[in-house]
């Protein structure tokens, strides 16, 4: 069983089927093989998580529905791979090439309007290069055309969802009534449709929500650090542990990173996850196993040991 985002609780919808897609074979798959429910969520999820048929439980979607169909699953014993939220932090070091780090940054961060479970989230940059990676990240920001994306030159669309502006606007608010700058963006764009302009902001303090909380959306916050060990225990201070990102020439540092980041992936000097080929998932709130790679096949197979004696 594999639930999506669309199982969390929400308004009632019509009394739920199940659909057998008619193309399923055509595609490969046996009939009956891939199903799709429409439903009221909690009552989908109840029967079929419940159910003795279902014997895994595969879940994409936000940290507080993961527990509970987590909880749901336990009661039962039934095993679970969950892919969860996060709060990506980005270290860029001085050592960097600080120019290009800031440009592949920008265009990540943006991506689908920063509505990405592993988008880059906490941009921690080092002192000596702060001012640099600023001057590029910002001119890079504002040289996004946000738009409809049937249009070739849109280069970002709108927000999922108009409460997602609302959203938007009260992490923003937060971090500026705690000192924050908004270097560029920090406002809705126009009145139609759910389009918030890329934002930068600068000089956040450690307790606002925008560095607490998954913003799930098109706002970037950047804090310079002096030194690696603190900047990796401020990335780890938080419940989330998916994604990560690094920017260094320097091996010892490169080394100290991915050992001393809590997260399920680390990129370093590239952006190398999400492949079919690799192991996808991330540990603490952010979830439990994985997807992708061979990896992803763990959560499904059980180990069976058979012993014999003529």
């Amino acid at each position: 069983m594999h639930c999506s985002p669309g199982m969390s609780p929400g308004p009632r919808a019509p009394a739920s089927r199940v659909r057998h897609g008619a193309g399923a074979s055509k595609a490969g798959l046996p009939p009956g093989a891939l199903n799709i429910v429409w439903g009221v969520p909690p009552e989908v999820s109840q029967h079929l998580i419940t159910s003795p048929i279902v014997r895994k439980i595969s879940f994409t979607g936000s940290v507080p529905v993961g527990k509970q169909l987590a909880a749901l699953a336990g009661a039962h014993m039934k095993r679970v791979t969950m892919e969860l939220g996060g709060h990506s932090p980005v270290i860029v070091c001085a050592d960097a090439d600080v120019e290009r780090a800031a440009e592949m940054l920008s265009a990540l961060k943006f991506t689908n309007a920063g509505q990405v479970c592993v988008s880059p989230t906490r941009f921690f940059v080092e002192d000596k290069a702060f001012d640099r990676f600023m001057a590029k990240f910002i001119a890079c920001t504002r040289g996004i055309k946000v738009g409809d994306g049937l249009q070739a030159d849109s280069k970002m669309g709108p927000l999922a969802h108009e409460r997602r502006l609302a959203v938007m606007s009260e992490l923003v608010g937060d971090a500026v009534e705690r000192g924050a700058t908004i270097e560029t963006g920090g406002e809705r764009i126009g009145s139609v449709g759910n389009f918030w302009a890329p934002t930068v902001l600068t000089g956040l303090s450690a307790d606002s929500k925008l560095m607490t909380t998954e913003p799930f959306g098109p706002v970037a916050p950047c804090v310079p650090f002096k030194d690696l060990d603190e900047v990796i225990a401020r990335a780890n201070s938080l419940p989330y542990g998916l994604s990560s990102y690094a920017f260094t020439t320097n091996t010892k540092n490169a080394l100290k990173i991915s050992n001393g980041i809590q997260a399920g992936i680390v990129n370093i000097n590239h952006f190398g996850q999400a492949l079919a080929e690799t192991p996808f998932g991330g540990i603490k709130d952010s979830g439990i196993g994985s997807e992708g790679g061979s990896e992803t096949f763990d959560g499904y197979l059980v180990t069976k040991f058979v012993t014999q004696m003529d």
